[in-house]
């Protein structure tokens, strides 16, 4: 299989790069084929402007969704941008790899969706419409899987912690781009506390758990995220009435309430 690993951290000795090598080399020892997308390393543009169309539809009024989508349907995308999408087009899954900051991923991990994801692409596929999102994007039949590091511990992150849950955390991420563009999307494999990591027996023993999930990126169940043409939302829009009913929020997304 081929495996795109996308990792943001500008720390080289970071735990997070640490990580990635782990991943590259479990991979690769595997069979896999694994290509990388090392954000900070890459300089990755991360604000989303007119700069990123040479070629404008219209040089008066900038619409990032009018300019991405022709700059995509023409060609005339920047390098870097066209790379990525190559990228995942022939990618079997994808592994993000980032510290958590602020409750979120890093504002590159965030540039890296709004400048690739482009209208035609990661949105308004095949017809210009909404008919292809949720489960039927591009990026269909793809898994995808996120290794977050955060630096409160595991209890934070808990159905009742203080921080929320990581799948809630990261909902705008899983449901609302690597879901919405086709992909099937793991649970989340976090590692808490990394703050306190202090002794290379710690480090050894998080490489050695993050290992093991690996070895099911293609066996692993995917998080139950409700597709959009399932028949859930009969118009598209608004959940059907009898579909988790009583429930509200994020928590109704998930067709197994318990993996929220």
């Amino acid at each position: 299989m081929k495996v795109l690993i996308v990792y943001a951290h500008p720390e080289p000795t970071s735990l997070t790069k640490q990580l990635v090598d782990a991943t590259a080399e479990t991979l690769s020892t595997a069979g896999h084929t694994v290509m990388h997308s090392d954000l900070y390393g890459m300089k990755w543009k991360a604000v989303y402007d007119a700069d990123d169309f040479p070629k404008r539809v219209n040089p008066e009024r900038l619409s990032l969704i009018e300019e991405g989508g022709h700059a995509y349907a023409s060609g005339n995308q920047l390098a870097d941008v066209a790379v990525e999408q190559q990228k995942l087009l022939a990618a079997d899954a994808v592994i993000l790899q980032f510290p958590m900051w602020w409750y979120s991923p890093p504002a590159i991990v965030k540039s890296w969706i709004e400048r690739v994801f482009v209208w035609g692409f990661g949105f308004g596929y095949k017809d210009g419409t909404n008919n292809y999102r949720f489960g039927d994007g591009i990026l269909k039949g793809k898994r995808a899987l996120i290794n977050v590091q955060t630096g409160g511990g595991a209890a934070d992150y808990g159905p009742r912690g203080i921080n929320g849950p990581i799948e809630q955390l990261l909902f705008p991420l899983t449901h609302g781009a690597l879901f919405y563009a086709g992909m099937d999307v793991l649970p989340t494999h976090a590692v808490h506390s990394t703050m306190r990591v202090s002794t290379q027996e710690e480090v050894e023993a998080i490489k050695a758990a993050w290992r093991e999930r690996l070895a099911a990126l293609f066996t692993d169940t995917p998080i139950p995220f409700r597709s959009q043409n399932g028949g859930d939302f009969p118009d598209r829009h608004t959940m059907a009435d009898h579909v988790a009913p009583g429930q509200t929020g994020l928590a109704a997304h998930f067709a197994d309430p318990g993996d929220a």
